[in-house]
């Protein structure tokens, strides 16, 4: 594994008032994390060299009329489908592009209210945008689940026939339970598993329980190209839908985890082409990858550990409980801060930063890079009432873990959160 860059040890302050730069100071008494907090997990060389190969080609795409269909795209394919226990699936440009596929797949049509957690990422909501259709947000509990009860009530108010279920951060609830609800009602479920690869609930990997399930391969998530998405599934209509959706012309067959070619007969000219492709580059850097998740999971999750039992130390901390019948992938680990002022909570996020530790709040009163929450995104319109979601997100933080983390790093971070809860009570100037 490559070694991880080391943080800046000081950074500048905007220009003061006569228009100098100046410097800030950080508390050389203080402690500060030194490693880059966003490091994403390593490319194996195995990867990087046959993606050169298949630059030397000059042929990156993945289909060919004179290929054969031996792509590193479609042998990707097969062996995420063999891992995640799926029978199909099918490599996109984005996850995004996977949810967005997923809907137009299970029938969604212009105007259909879709069901969506409060708890969730922009681009979630964002592929309901983009089919056309209208999002629903359904509350969260305590645990950041999905709530049962709003669901329920939910479904019947919209009479929504789709649950794009977010498993946001790694949190995803008791699916049994919750495709139960959906059977009931006539609801599909796409889980959204953009955060879970290779999580389980009582030892099934999570991904395998809706009707589809929808991946990521962007540089922060459990595998990474730089930007990609897989959809999985069982059933045969929809992947052959997404094959055809997403760009394979007329040479579905050269997929390697595809329905038989029958099933495209019927609709292969009438299913329109969204040219969302993966690349033979980014199934080459991935292939390898699959084999390593297995060890980079139990490295965050030992980090994890670590960091949950430092922060319930922590006064003003509290860290989201976790289920035993959950075995999560800990890329990221949450906690709430309680008994803060917004005023106060935001010297707190300053005071982490500066000392190297970066804190995603939800509570934040506009959107901040990656983060935002479900009542910002007024593309949506007049939303659904979340009240739990509400106060719970108004003082949620998220923050990163690399698969570079050690032990040493988890006890200086919970030493930067330790010390900069103080300072932000104190009211020091950053």
């Amino acid at each position: 594994m490559a070694a991880s860059r080391s943080a800046r040890t000081e950074t500048k302050s905007p220009p003061a008032a006569d228009g100098s730069a100046g410097k800030k100071v950080v508390s050389a008494s203080r402690a500060r994390f030194s490693k880059v907090m966003s490091d994403p997990v390593p490319i194996p060389e195995e990867g990087i060299a046959r993606a050169v190969e298949i630059l030397r080609t000059g042929r990156p795409f993945r289909y060919g009329e004179d290929t054969g269909g031996g792509s590193e795209a479609s042998r990707f394919e097969a062996e995420f489908a063999e891992f995640i226990g799926r029978r199909y699936a099918v490599g996109v440009s984005s996850c995004g592009c996977s949810l967005f596929l997923a809907l137009r797949a299970l029938g969604a049509r212009p105007g259909d209210p879709v069901l969506c957690n409060a708890f969730t990422l922009a681009p979630v909501p964002g592929a309901i945008v983009h089919a056309d259709c209208r999002a629903v947000m359904v509350d969260i509990g305590e645990d950041l689940w999905i709530d049962a009860g709003d669901l329920a009530a939910k479904i019947r108010a919209s009479d929504a026939r789709i649950l794009m279920l977010s498993h946001m951060r790694g949190h995803f609830g008791d699916l049994p339970a919750i495709m139960e609800i959906c059977r009931r009602q006539g609801v599909r479920v796409i889980e959204d598993c953009a955060h879970t690869l290779g999580a389980r609930w009582d030892g099934r990997l999570v991904g395998s329980f809706g009707d589809v399930s929808c991946f990521s391969s962007q540089s922060f998530k459990h595998l990474n190209s730089g930007e990609g998405g897989i959809v999985a599934t069982d059933d045969p209509e929809i992947a052959a839908r997404v094959i055809l959706m997403s760009g394979s012309y007329m040479m579905y067959g050269q997929h390697g985890a595809r329905p038989p070619l029958e099933a495209f007969e019927a609709m292969r000219d009438s299913t329109p082409n969204f040219s969302m492709r993966m690349t033979d580059i980014d199934a080459a850097l991935l292939r390898p990858q699959l084999k390593a998740l297995g060890g980079w999971i139990a490295t965050m999750n030992r980090c994890y550990a670590l960091l949950e039992a430092g922060m319930a130390s922590v006064p003003h901390l509290r860290p989201i409980p976790r289920h035993s019948r959950e075995a999560y992938a800990g890329s990221s680990i949450q906690f709430a801060v309680e008994g803060l002022d917004p005023a106060t909570t935001a010297r707190f996020v300053a005071e982490a930063k500066d000392h190297g530790v970066f804190l995603k709040w939800f509570g934040a009163s506009r959107t901040e890079g990656f983060t935002s929450r479900y009542d910002q995104w007024k593309y949506l319109g007049a939303g659904s009432s979340c009240p739990t979601a509400d106060r719970i997100l108004a003082g949620l933080m998220d923050m990163r873990i690399s698969v570079s983390f050690d032990a040493q790093d988890c006890r200086t971070i919970i030493a930067v959160l330790r010390e900069a809860i103080a300072a932000a009570l104190a009211g020091r100037s950053r």
